[in-house]
């Protein structure tokens, strides 16, 4: 719909400036003064004069979408770097735990061989004291 409307918009444009333009030429349209801009002087009817604005306006309003073009890609990838840094960070929560998790069940584990060896070794010194 929003492209339909500024194809619209955009013909509206074109059909006002071509009229302007064409509507404003001749001997009876000359610029009274002439001036320059650039080093360029402008003498010629006030319909190229028209021309020249609508050919400036288009520039600037090329150069703008370029401009909002790459604020908004920038934005994006901006966006899309703090996503994944989010992600990482998770990712390495996660993994920190699991770790603790494991580096817990060794110690338990440790302990747990260890309280059994030391029972082994009091159980086989009862044994080897006991009378025979």
């Amino acid at each position: 719909m929003l492209v339909l409307l500024g194809l619209i918009v955009l013909l509206v444009a074109v059909i006002v400036g071509a009229a302007g333009v064409l509507g404003n030429t001749g001997s009876e349209h000359a610029l009274t003064d002439g001036f320059a801009v650039f080093g360029y002087h402008v003498t010629d009817s006030t319909g190229t004069l028209f021309l020249y604005g609508i050919v400036v306006g288009a520039l600037a309003v090329l150069g703008l979408g370029l401009l909002l073009a790459g604020a908004r890609r920038t934005s994006r990838r901006g966006r899309a770097a703090r996503s994944e840094l989010k992600q990482s960070r998770r990712e390495t929560a996660a993994v920190s735990r699991d770790r603790d998790d494991l580096i817990a069940q060794r110690e338990t584990a440790r302990a747990d061989f260890g309280s059994r060896r030391a029972a082994d070794r009091c159980a086989q010194r009862r044994l080897s004291t006991q009378p025979r």
